[in-house]
């Protein structure tokens, strides 16, 4: 679309109708797939002020002739935004749904809330219902992002479904939900503000000024600030109860992949400390593929924090005082990295249409745990093997695994290790925490 004509545009304004068609045009070949109602169908409402557009925020303003516009300029800033961010479609984060998720109504006055958006659509339509309401020609869109082109879901043993999401889209929805919030608390102060200067405005008035002041969103994101060690050394358990502790999270940007919000507070569940504030993708991915308390599969994901990301994450596990000092991992990611790096060689291939494809799924279980070295032994097998050939791989014992830890983290990540060793044991619990199997994903949220 032109830049130069533009039906519909005042003064850098452009109706609401043209800013949906703005906004497909200029995000037509974004790797995130858009909606078409990104300003006028739900839950976009532009009498609140703004229209999340990814982790954008473009203000709305009330023209004089009642009519709701937007700054053209913001439009294409969002649109930019969104085209620079690249998805792997294969790297899935779960939704939901998860056991004793809160249900809470959502209506158009209220925040994003897209987890909960996404699930109560999703349980609420069934079967022919659905398939109908897929072909409805309705948008289905949060934030301008369509996310029904990229939900996947997977039905465990025929009965339970699960919903997954791009882990790229996931940190979009978050930002946008983390920039929304925002946005509300600065309008509500701006809000208490002019009625304790001016209380003889009109509250027509008064609402038309604040749309007006809003047209640059880059404030409330603007005051995400980086983490550095606020937390360091205090116990989970203590700082979790302590009021405005959700709200102190918020502030920072996620300590791993510092574009992001943070959502939770990651702590470690063998000693019990606090890790670092992170966004809900990070915290997603750091969580042991738990099949059973003592039983987690080697997904894919591992390639990250092992490979790509090593020295990130090495860092985020060891800001627990407990794991740093032991220069260990928690038992879950111990036995994860035994799988995944010290037992690689070992795991057979299969011919395939493009060479040979690692085979079965991985998998490591345990006996014991970290609290009776001696006797815990880590046990790496592979399922699912198309030849059902192979099984067991190997079995190696807790302190060997750890030893060889040690040996690869002084090797990989050297400043990682040499932040590590015995002589931080001062101030250490006397006996660490057993490890806290979760299977349903929501248990490690702070809230």
């Amino acid at each position: 679309m032109s830049e130069r004509v533009i039906p519909g545009r005042t003064d850098g304004l452009i109706t609401l109708g043209i800013a949906d068609a703005l906004w497909v045009n200029l995000t037509a070949d974004s790797a995130v797939p858009t909606a078409s109602g990104a300003f006028t169908c739900s839950p976009a409402h532009a009498r609140v002020g703004y229209v999340l557009l990814g982790g954008h925020a473009v203000a709305t303003v009330s023209a004089s002739s009642g009519q709701w516009t937007v700054p053209e300029a913001e439009v294409r800033r969002a649109a930019a935004k969104l085209n620079a961010v690249g998805m792997d479609r294969q790297d899935l984060v779960r939704i939901g749904p998860f056991r004793g998720a809160p249900r809470q109504e959502c209506n158009e006055e209220t925040p994003l809330r897209w987890r909960r958006r996404i699930t109560r659509e999703l349980q609420e339509l069934h079967g022919p219902e659905r398939a109908a309401r897929r072909e409805d020609g309705r948008p289905h869109h949060l934030a301008g992002i369509d996310w029904r082109q990229i939900l996947v879901e997977q039905t465990s043993d025929g009965t339970q479904r699960t919903w997954w999401l791009p882990r790229a889209v996931v940190r979009l929805l978050d930002a946008a939900e983390h920039t929304e919030t925002q946005w509300v608390q600065a309008a509500r102060t701006r809000q208490a503000s002019a009625a304790a200067t001016e209380p003889a405005h009109h509250p027509q008035q008064a609402r038309a000024c604040d749309s007006r002041q809003t047209t640059t969103p880059e404030g409330p994101t603007a005051s995400l600030h980086p983490y550095n060690k606020e937390l360091e050394g205090q116990l989970y358990s203590v700082l979790s109860r302590k009021p405005g502790t959700s709200r102190r999270v918020a502030g920072w940007a996620c300590a791993v992949c510092h574009t992001a919000p943070a959502a939770v507070l990651d702590h470690c569940h063998e000693h019990g400390y606090v890790r670092a504030p992170v966004c809900q993708s990070c915290n997603t991915l750091e969580r042991p593929d738990h099949l059973y308390s003592n039983d987690i599969r080697v997904a894919n994901r591992y390639t990250r924090l092992f490979h790509t990301d090593t020295d990130d994450w090495l860092r985020h596990w060891h800001r627990c005082p407990g794991c740093r000092a032991r220069t260990t991992l928690p038992l879950p990611h111990l036995a994860a990295w035994t799988a995944h790096i010290a037992c690689r060689t070992l795991r057979p291939s299969h011919p395939a249409s493009r060479g040979r494809k690692p085979c079965g799924v991985l998998r490591v279980s345990w006996t014991g745990s970290q609290n009776a070295p001696l006797s815990c032994l880590l046990t790496v097998a592979v399922d699912f093997c198309p030849s059902g050939e192979h099984r067991v791989l190997a079995q190696v014992p807790y302190r060997e695994a750890a030893e060889r830890f040690r040996i690869w983290l002084a090797e990989t990540a050297p400043a990682v290790a040499s932040a590590a060793g015995p002589d931080r044991l001062d101030g250490l619990p006397a006996r660490s925490r057993p490890v806290i199997a979760d299977t349903s994903g929501e248990g490690l949220a702070l809230f």
